[in-house]
């Protein structure tokens, strides 16, 4: 599998109503706000089940192709993302492995992306329960301002990866976060070179709702057949 169809794998791993103190003010938000809500998240985050939906944008023949499904990720770094449209499939994430399962065809791709251990996890950073301090690490950030999304008030942050093996893959991320809750309510990826880019919006969320350990076990129907592409 070539290494930018396995980082969007990783993307699509990549919210509750609690109030923070920063939507009794009017005033604008500073960075180091925004960075501290984060880190108040952070410490409450447990897990996050939602609607997902991806969009892809070709930009040269103006293509857009969108996937939908849902998704279950835990604090642990587990997720599942099981797709409905507009076919199924279901993506999970478990230690160091990713399983691709299509029903339709019965057939499962397994990815060890430990090599790939520094694209992965700057990816993941931007799903939930990431600390400020976290993603400061891995980004340049300049925050965009605030702005209403899907009716819910949000940040708008512009992200530049600091590893050179992520900007290999994506040059920058917009993340729109909601100020209710410091979750990522939109992310929008924008792949190096080709100007191509998606867009993931997260929508229905629930937050810290218990998720057993066996929605993220790897076991598939009996007859499936089992392949490891090449990345």
């Amino acid at each position: 599998m070539a290494r930018l169809g396995f980082c969007w794998l990783v993307l699509w791993a990549l919210a509750g109503s609690d109030i923070s103190p920063s939507m009794l003010t009017a005033s604008p938000l500073t960075l180091d706000e925004v960075f501290k809500q984060m880190d108040r998240e952070q410490s409450q985050f447990q897990s996050l089940t939602a609607s997902i939906e991806r969009t892809k944008v070709t930009v040269v023949v103006n293509d857009r192709s969108t996937e939908a499904g849902q998704i279950e990720v835990r604090r642990d770094g587990k997720m599942r993302i099981d797709l409905s449209s507009p076919d199924q499939k279901t993506i999970l994430r478990d230690g160091d492995h990713i399983y691709v399962y299509t029903p339709k065809i019965r057939r499962v791709e397994e990815y060890d992306f430990g090599k790939h251990r520094v694209l992965v996890d700057q990816l993941l950073l931007l799903g939930f329960g990431t600390s400020g301090e976290s993603l400061k690490k891995s980004y340049l950030i300049t925050l965009q301002g605030e702005e209403t999304l899907n009716a819910q008030r949000v940040v708008r942050l512009e992200l530049t990866p600091r590893s050179d093996e992520v900007r290999r893959q994506i040059s920058k991320i917009d993340l729109w976060l909601n100020e209710a809750n410091w979750l990522p309510v939109q992310q929008q990826f924008y792949e190096t070179g080709s100007g191509d880019y998606s867009i993931i919006r997260y929508l229905n969320m629930a937050r810290n709702i218990p998720v057993s350990d066996a929605r993220f076990r790897p076991a598939w129907p009996k007859g499936a057949t089992r392949v490891k592409p090449q990345d």
